[in-house]
């Protein structure tokens, strides 16, 4: 259990006492793929740790067009920047594939917060790091086209995911879903995506994406 706990962006930065205080208050769930870990307007009563599985955070505009704003994976703590400006939550979190998560109550949280300056600074980090991919969304929807956008997103996905054994991204979203990060409609998706593979910058696995052609996509993105 300390190994688990010790892979947590912020929780490694806590003493072995410490996490197996928190390790016996946590309470693990099974969430299923397509169920919420929380929506807009929930009350946060603590902190979500991704054992396993990828979720998206997205947020609902007034117009009712959903925006995937971040992608959650292994290792991840989710929902502290709610918690500690103790409002209700403006995002859903959403499972992509089966998840297992622990939730950590508030107190034991706010506890460590109080007396742990790494742990403190390390959960402000990332709620900084969270907040200019934030302003850098706000940016690219504003300034680039839908096409540096996917090209962009693309590259992202192969980084932070990985590959499979046949070389494809090693997380499998759904065109809607593809469409929801980068700002468009699913129908414009399915287009740009089946351009892509025409011009032979990337091809496919069943729904899994293989990026055939990776300095042709990095060029679409800065716009050249």
């Amino acid at each position: 259990m300390l190994t688990i706990y010790s892979q947590f962006n912020s929780l490694k930065h806590l003493s072995k006492d410490d996490i197996i205080r928190i390790s016996n208050c946590k309470t693990s769930k099974i969430i299923k793929k397509g169920e919420h870990i929380f929506e807009e307007g929930d009350y946060l009563n603590g902190v979500y740790c991704i054992k396993d599985g990828v979720c998206k955070v997205s947020k609902m505009s007034e117009n009712g067009k959903n925006q995937i704003i971040n992608l959650v994976k292994r290792g991840d703590l989710l929902g502290e920047r709610s918690l500690i400006s103790e409002e209700v939550s403006n995002l859903n979190a959403i499972a992509l594939k089966d998840m297992e998560v622990c939730f950590i109550p508030k107190e034991e949280i706010f506890r460590d917060l109080e007396k742990n300056a790494s742990f403190t600074m390390d959960v402000l980090k990332n709620m900084a790091f969270s907040l200019k991919n934030s302003d850098n969304l706000i940016v690219d929807m504003a300034q680039k086209s839908v096409k540096q956008r996917l090209a962009e997103t693309i590259i992202k996905l192969q980084t932070k995911f990985g590959v499979n054994d046949s070389g494809a991204i090693n997380l499998q979203l759904s065109r809607e879903d593809i469409g929801n990060i980068i700002g468009t409609a699913t129908e414009s998706c399915i287009r740009l995506l089946s351009e892509f593979k025409k011009c032979r910058y990337i091809d496919f696995q069943g729904k899994n994406i293989i990026i055939t052609n990776k300095n042709d996509l990095e060029k679409i993105a800065k716009g050249f």
